[in-house]
């Protein structure tokens, strides 16, 4: 769960309408938007109905939180089983969930220094989401037990 919410970070700030910025015609008029991803986990159109037809799950929304960290999961299983990749490999992840799993194989991030910066980024962060969970689950697990008496 900490790689998926650190890459939700990374993608979206946990804001679950957000879209790229309209490129501008002229430089004030505001334009299209570079690509159609949307929502939480930054989704594509192609991508996310690839996800819905895999898991036959059409009513998922990319703006409704469980839903977009369903599909980072599955996305990332799907990077693992092509690409190779160890569910450890946090940087790699990030790169092939950013690239497509086509633009990985080419090394398509190999030029890019900004989108290194960015995956060493989500993998900092990961290592610390899984430290902080580390350190409550015992809690949420009390209250679990708590919340069985009432």
């Amino acid at each position: 769960m900490h790689t998926a919410m650190a890459i939700m970070y990374q993608e979206s700030a946990f804001v679950d309408d957000a879209r790229p910025p309209r490129r501008k015609l002229l430089g004030f008029i505001p334009w299209k938007r570079p690509s159609s991803a949307y929502g939480y986990s930054q989704a594509v159109n192609g991508t996310w109905l690839q996800y819905k037809r895999s898991t036959g799950e059409s009513w998922r929304q990319r703006d409704n939180f469980t839903d977009a960290t369903d599909f980072i999961h599955w996305y990332l299983n799907q990077s693992r089983r092509r690409n190779g990749l160890s569910p450890d490999d946090v940087y790699s992840l990030y790169l092939t969930y950013h690239e497509g799993w086509v633009g990985y194989k080419a090394k398509s991030y190999q030029s890019k220094a900004w989108l290194k910066n960015a995956a060493q980024n989500v993998a900092r962060r990961s290592k610390q989401y899984a430290i902080q969970y580390g350190g409550c689950k015992d809690k949420f697990k009390r209250e679990s037990w708590w919340r069985r008496l009432i």
